[in-house]
C-alpha cells in the first residue's frame, strides 16, 4: 500500500536506528520517501524548518557520537547554535538521526518506535527491532 500522505525519512542506511524506523514505517504500509542525507547535505533553511517543526535545537539535535563533533571542538558547554549549525551543514552526519515527517508531525525518532507516533496505522504484530526488542505485540499494541 502506498502511503496516504508522503512519510519523509532523513536516512542514513549505517544507523541501526535509522534502519528500523525505516523497517517500522514499511512494516505499516507505507513507502516513505528515503532522503540519504549524508550523500545530499542539508541547507540551512531545509535544516531549519525540520529544526523548527520537530521543536529541536541545533544542540539537542547534534550527534555527539560516531561523528566528528568531538574533533571540531563542538561539545563545549559555550558553543552557540549558529556555529553548530554551521558545523552541520560542512558536516551532515553531525545531524542525529533519522528525523521523520509526516503531515502529523515531524520528530527526531530516537528511540525507533517513536515513529509510531507519526503514523495513522500501526504495523501489524508482532515486530521486532533489528536487536530483537519487541516493539508491536502479537495483538497488535504499542509495547512499551
Amino acid at each position: 500500500m502506498s502511503a496516504p500522505f508522503p512519510i519523509i525519512i532523513h536516512h542514513n542506511p549505517e544507523c541501526g536506528t535509522s534502519r528500523n524506523v525505516v523497517e517500522i514505517v514499511r512494516a505499516a504500509g507505507y513507502e516513505p520517501q528515503i532522503v540519504l542525507y549524508l550523500e545530499t547535505g542539508w541547507t540551512r533553511p531545509h535544516l531549519l524548518a525540520l529544526f523548527a517543526a520537530a521543536n529541536l535545537t541545533p544542540s539537542a539535535a547534534l550527534r555527539e557520537t560516531k561523528s566528528p563533533a568531538k574533533e571540531l571542538g563542538l561539545l563545549a558547554p559555550d558553543i552557540d547554535d549558529e556555529t553548530l549549525l554551521a558545523a552541520m551543514l560542512a558536516h551532515p552526519v553531525l545531524v542525529n538521526r533519522p528525523i521523520v515527517a509526516t503531515p502529523k508531525g515531524v520528530k527526531l525518532c530516537r528511540p525507533s518506535e517513536t515513529v509510531l507516533d507519526l503514523l495513522d496505522q500501526l504495523p501489524p504484530g508482532p515486530l521486532y527491532k533489528e536487536d530483537g526488542t519487541l516493539v508491536i505485540d502479537a495483538a497488535g499494541k504499542r509495547v512499551g
